[in-house]
């Protein structure tokens, strides 16, 4: 549905999801967290009205009290508190640093952050560290579970995972509950088939981790990848 055929409380909303927070203006984003206008105005007409009367300054906004805020038509105390609110965990994050993402460095390091999930269980799990291009870890995540002896690992999800998530590099794992680490025939057409489509979507798979109780085997460190 187009924006134009929209009502206008619903615009900004819509235009959120078309075209990104960014594409929205201060008055649009304001209009979110008010959610709807008065009698007289739209939701964005009365956001524009309270950020005029703080000369269009987001720090001029917080210094007003929520008594300050009721005396604009259409402000409630529910609404006032959430401008407020709003405005309190934009200073927040303002103040806090950005976490260092971790880095990836081998296969015992991989090893290591998925043996809590992948240790002691009965059956085999399967999963996916998905990295950036610096293998910065974006998230780990479990793609799919079996039996005893094999679990089914459906490629497309995989990748429509990575994708999502803007990996350009993944490392993959599964468990072997009897503790056996060497690769089956299985694991090795599985590690091939996910090594040919991540070369179609330029996404590498960095190595293939078998885990047991104690130990592991690695792809790459086998020279298999």
């Amino acid at each position: 549905m187009s924006i134009k055929f929209l009502s206008e409380d619903d615009r900004p909303r819509e235009k959120f999801l078309l075209k990104g927070k960014s594409a929205l203006s201060d008055s649009e984003l304001l209009a979110i967290i008010l959610g709807s206008g008065n009698t007289e105005e739209s939701a964005v007409e009365l956001a524009q009205k309270i950020l005029k009367s703080v000369d269009n300054n987001w720090q001029n906004l917080s210094l007003l009290s929520i008594k300050d805020l009721m005396k604009f038509k259409g402000i409630g105390e529910a609404k006032a508190i959430s401008i407020a609110t709003a405005l309190e965990i934009g200073r927040r994050k303002a103040s806090q640093e950005i976490p260092e993402k971790l880095i990836i460095k081998s296969s015992e390091q991989a090893y290591k952050i998925l043996l809590p999930h992948l240790s002691d269980l009965r059956t085999e799990e399967f999963w996916v560290i998905f990295l950036n291009q610096k293998n910065q870890l974006i998230k780990k995540t479990q793609i799919s579970k079996g039996g005893i002896s094999a679990t089914h690992v459906d490629v497309r999800v995989l990748f429509k995972e990575a994708l999502e998530n803007f990996s350009t590099n993944i490392i993959v794992a599964h468990n072997h509950p009897t503790g056996v680490l060497t690769p089956s025939e299985a694991d090795i057409r599985m590690t091939k088939n996910i090594q040919n489509a991540g070369e179609i979507l330029d996404i590498k798979l960095l190595d293939h981790i078998i885990i047991g109780e104690n130990s592991f085997y690695s792809f790459a460190e086998a020279g298999l990848l």
